[in-house]
């Protein structure tokens, strides 16, 4: 097909994510990609600012990661989890033990990360079960929060500014905190912890765990919080005998500078939630790790198994290129890559500052954030940045990059300068 051949069919078909099929928003087709560039069908290239939707952390067609999936292709492409296993599964799970905080022990391979926190859920819940506690079956959250778009993850999503409101009369009611105010590197106020520390105290007899997503809250507003917060999160958690946990789907494998979010705060959850760069972005794949005293219990209580078992559940392709993306962030010298990009990230956007729409301009690690003063217009502003050369997605009232960690400076200046140029566009309307 030609170009517009292509776009016009796909516009009479298919229907893409949270958009509509009566007055869709554009669609670029893409015919290759390789490094931080996607080649458009017409011939165009975009240096890519979203890493896929944060996941393709070492950019695209990477011959290691193409070697890897290629490599296990000729032994196998998949095979059920049930009553079998194989050596690139055992194999990951035993990395994610090694490298991520301590105390997580056991490896539940998914299909997605809403599905990695629905399993998470009900690991809680089965975890209370088992201990006889089966009232213990809210979650606390707070509020601003995403977990993913499945039932059991759309509620713990922020109710009212979330993307889920529709369906709020379906969903289990949990318990929301007020989010934390205090910036990344601000100043500590005990006030911030108090909402979450009351909800708590008042109703820990029905809650079976606090989930949050550490330090970076992602789709829900791309707001950077004290690390001190989850610490004292942990504390509130050993107190009122809750589960604790960490969301680290979007932060996970050094996005916020450390490998994973919440060793800023030095912290270790009950349960931990991973996905999008755990394959490279090459294939879709999670994981939900559980500290021995949560595999333990359920193990031992009420029915003695976990009920949960996704069909492709540690499929050999996607526990293979995860190997291998683990590999090489770890040989990478991520760290002074990612600490690079957030220093250009806060001197190249700190020009937005001056331009009277702009709200708060934020970067940590590969993350960096304008928001403007209200929603941005999706059937437009896309096109505006494919005229600049570079593929940037807003939503809501915010302009983000998390980009490639392999991008390089001139690249990233491109990045900032197309957000500049398309932040004063918005402005003159």
């Amino acid at each position: 097909m030609d170009y517009e051949t292509l776009i016009q069919a796909d516009r009479s078909i298919i229907w893409h994510p949270y958009a509509s099929m009566v007055e869709p928003p554009p669609v670029f087709a893409v015919a290759s990609a390789r490094g931080v560039r996607i080649k458009l069908a017409d011939g165009r290239e975009l240096i890519d600012g979203m890493a896929s939707w944060w996941c393709a952390i070492h950019g695209y067609n990477h011959p290691v990661l193409n070697s890897a999936i290629s490599a296990q292709l000729d032994a196998m492409a998949h095979v059920m989890f049930g009553g079998l296993t194989h050596e690139p599964a055992v194999r990951l799970a035993e990395k994610l033990v090694e490298i991520t905080p301590g105390g997580l022990q056991s490896v539940f391979f998914a299909d997605s990360g809403s599905v990695a926190v629905e399993v998470a859920i009900k690991m809680a819940i089965q975890y209370w079960a088992a201990r006889a506690r089966p009232n213990k079956q809210k979650l606390l959250t707070i509020k601003q929060g995403y977990h993913g778009d499945t039932f059991g993850a759309m509620a713990v999503c922020d109710p009212v500014t979330g993307m889920h409101s529709l369906f709020n009369a379906v969903l289990p009611g949990h318990f929301f905190a007020e989010s934390p105010r205090t910036r990344f590197d601000g100043e500590w106020h005990d006030d911030d912890i108090e909402s979450l520390k009351n909800l708590a105290e008042k109703h820990h007899d029905e809650i079976a765990a606090v989930i949050l997503e550490p330090v970076v809250q992602g789709a829900g507003g791309m707001w950077f919080y004290s690390p001190l917060y989850i610490n004292k999160v942990r504390e509130i958690c050993d107190q009122f005998n809750l589960l604790l946990i960490f969301d680290e789907i979007a932060t996970g494998f050094g996005r916020t500078g450390k490998l994973f979010a919440c060793e800023h705060g030095e912290v270790s959850p009950d349960i931990m939630c991973l996905g999008k760069a755990l394959t490279g972005g090459y294939m879709t794949m999670a994981a939900t790790l559980a500290s021995a005293k949560v595999a333990d219990v359920i193990s031992a209580g009420g029915k003695g198994v976990f009920m949960h078992g996704p069909t492709f559940m540690a499929n050999p392709l996607a526990c293979s290129v995860a190997l291998a993306s683990i590999d090489l962030l770890e040989q990478s010298g991520w760290q002074t890559r990612v600490n690079g990009i957030q220093t250009q990230l806060q001197a190249e956007l700190a020009s937005c500052r001056e331009l009277a729409n702009v709200v708060d301009v934020r970067a940590l690690g590969a993350i960096g954030v304008v928001e403007v003063d209200r929603p941005v217009d999706m059937h437009v502003v896309p096109r505006w940045f494919v005229e600049q050369g570079v593929w940037v997605r807003p939503f809501g009232r915010l302009i983000y990059i998390m980009p490639p960690y392999v991008i390089n400076a001139a690249e990233l200046s491109q990045l900032t300068g197309a957000i500049y140029k398309v932040t004063g566009r918005l402005l003159r309307g």
